[in-house]
């Protein structure tokens, strides 16, 4: 009720909104956060689930994040970070993430913990893109599908270009074409006298594709 007097209307006190608990001096940011502002919505509450979402009705502006998916999560993450970065912290907000000594909720702890898990799931998917870049691709009706690989494929800048080859992920059905590199130890390996210098082309989640050179830089698949 305290901060809902925050809303930045002639006669409030200020202009303050809430995320994750933490509450933010956000009048630098009249003109977006302010009445007739494009965020006028955040102001005066916690609404840390719009953050992620973009909904901006009633329903969408809570604070409850328990149902978020981990790419959700990181965008908060990243717009309290902003905050941090661009404007003053004023205090918590008593309620669902913080008790009345300012001491975090179990909801919190919930909320960093699901947080912390998205930051590892987040790190493992860039080394796994780094490992296997993704492949160039197009198709057309007259030609059918042609995959290949650059040392610029993926987004990824490398210093091997690497082989097609389709990538299953552990519990998925489907796959996806990703670069492999053929020479050098496995990934995650010193360079030694043990390995084949295949690279990664043995790794047990990848498979070639039929009727492509096993080493060929592009494959033409038609039909």
């Amino acid at each position: 009720a305290e901060l809902a007097r925050y809303r930045g209307a002639e006669g409030e006190p200020g202009l303050y909104l809430a995320v994750l608990g933490r509450v933010f001096d956000v009048e630098r940011g009249r003109k977006h956060y302010g009445p007739g502002g494009a965020y006028s919505g955040l102001a005066g509450r916690d609404a840390s689930r719009a953050f992620a979402t973009g909904d901006f009705t009633p329903a969408g502006l809570v604070d409850d994040v328990s149902a978020l998916s981990p790419g959700e999560l990181l965008a908060i993450l990243s717009w309290l970070s902003f905050y941090r970065d661009n404007y003053e912290a004023v205090g918590k907000l008593v309620g669902r993430f913080y008790d009345e000594n300012g001491a975090p909720t179990e909801a919190l702890r919930q909320a960093e913990a699901a947080i912390e898990e998205a930051l590892k799931f987040q790190a493992e998917n860039e080394q796994r893109r780094q490992q296997f870049p993704p492949c160039n691709s197009e198709w057309s009706s007259a030609k059918g599908s042609r995959f290949w690989c650059s040392r610029q494929s993926g987004g990824v800048s490398r210093d091997w270009a690497g082989v097609p080859r389709k990538l299953y992920q552990p519990g998925s059905r489907g796959s996806h074409c990703v670069c492999v590199r053929t020479t050098g130890p496995p990934w995650g390996q010193q360079a030694s006298t043990q390995h084949l210098d295949r690279g990664d082309l043995d790794n047990p989640h990848l498979e070639e594709y039929e009727g492509c050179p096993p080493l060929a830089q592009q494959c033409v698949l038609t039909g």
